[in-house]
């Protein structure tokens, strides 16, 4: 038996973070369609991931006296082009599609898919464990963003709504891909992501003729980037690490109730007397979340990996010949472990469960 494993408040942080990246990421819909009027939507993709490829080179750059990560390897290479192309260029291009042929505030509710398509997406190809609690959290947000969408959706669905709803699908996708990612570096992720996406959109956006956007354009689309997508999707991998891609996509969920907030602060006329009920549902999402306790006996089989980590949490017992002060990085071996504590769906518990009764 192994000692009992210092949690903390583990999945209050990755609920936090994964609050944080849907906060970032849902007020930059609304604002993208203001910045990308007028522009083909190949090369807005473009912008939009370079500047987040661009900000995560800058900030890893900068970085000084952080413990250092688990760098990507070869065999992530296919798996990072391919979260690239799903995330950073067909993502981006359809919700720009679907923005030039519907307002703000209902491409913003329309995102709410992006989440239970992760969930269902994790839990049934990736097997990743989803309690009652968290299927009753994924029911009360996407309750509350169906809610203040219903007005708009009464009027007949569009080509818009069918674009944007084929970008959550691939975002959806892209999430799912990521979480093995989510123990490499975040920065270096970000950095292959944009870097690789917004250059496959720039090669595409310029055999097609389609480069014609403005220098005031190109300026405000890399800021986007920048913050909606590059500093986001690092917070949402690090919640990805700690609490998983179901929990993860679910907290994620609450991003378009950001941007119908931005929406309105921005002109686009307001869209339902329910926002109130809408904010009280997501809150109680929230809150199914952010106080999930899962605790039960369980197994660790044999593992051989490479991630942050450190040594009192109960995991992590190798040797070191100086042992290191604080978080680290390097490829180790764990043995088998039985033992029980309180854990979320991290690198090191993508286990097994009993059926709930």
């Amino acid at each position: 038996m192994s000692s009992r494993p210092k949690i903390g408040g583990a999945i209050v942080r990755g609920v936090g973070l994964a609050g944080l990246a849907a906060a970032l990421f849902g007020a930059t819909a609304p604002l993208l369609q203001h910045a990308s009027r007028g522009n083909n939507a190949v090369a807005v993709a473009a912008f939009l991931y370079l500047g987040a490829g661009a900000f995560a080179v800058g900030i890893r750059s900068l970085r000084t006296g952080a413990p250092k990560e688990a760098a990507l390897t070869r065999s992530d290479l296919p798996r990072v082009l391919l979260v690239a192309v799903l995330g950073g260029v067909a993502g981006p291009v359809l919700l720009v599609r679907g923005l030039e042929r519907t307002d703000a505030v209902r491409a913003s509710l329309l995102l709410t898919l992006e989440a239970p398509f992760t969930v269902l997406l994790a839990a049934v190809v990736f097997r990743e464990h989803v309690s009652r609690r968290v299927w009753l959290a994924v029911a009360f947000i996407t309750a509350g963003a169906a809610l203040l969408a219903y007005p708009a959706v009464t009027r007949g669905a569009t080509v818009g709504d069918l674009f944007v709803t084929t970008a959550c699908a691939a975002w959806a996708m892209d999430n799912a891909l990521s979480r093995k990612l989510a123990d490499r570096d975040p920065l270096s992720v970000v950095a292959a992501k944009g870097l690789l996406g917004g250059s496959l959109s720039l090669a595409v956006a310029g055999l097609g003729g389609w480069l014609t956007v403005g220098a005031g354009s190109a300026v405000r689309l890399l800021a986007l980037g920048a913050v909606g997508y590059g500093l986001s999707l690092q917070l949402y991998l690090r919640a990805q690490r700690i609490i998983g891609a179901a929990r993860t996509a679910s907290v994620f969920g609450t991003a378009p109730f950001v941007g119908v907030a931005v929406a309105v602060a921005t002109g686009t006329p307001w869209p339902s007397p329910s926002f109130g009920l809408t904010a009280g549902l997501i809150a109680v999402g929230i809150w199914l979340h952010s106080t999930e306790r899962h605790h039960h006996v369980h197994v660790h089989a044999a593992l051989d990996h490479a991630h942050l980590h450190v040594h009192e949490d109960g995991h992590h017992e190798h040797a070191h010949d100086a042992m290191p002060i604080g978080p680290h990085a390097h490829p180790h071996h764990h043995d088998p472990i039985h033992h029980g504590h309180e854990h979320s769906e991290d690198i090191h518990h993508h286990h097994k469960h009993p059926k709930e009764p």
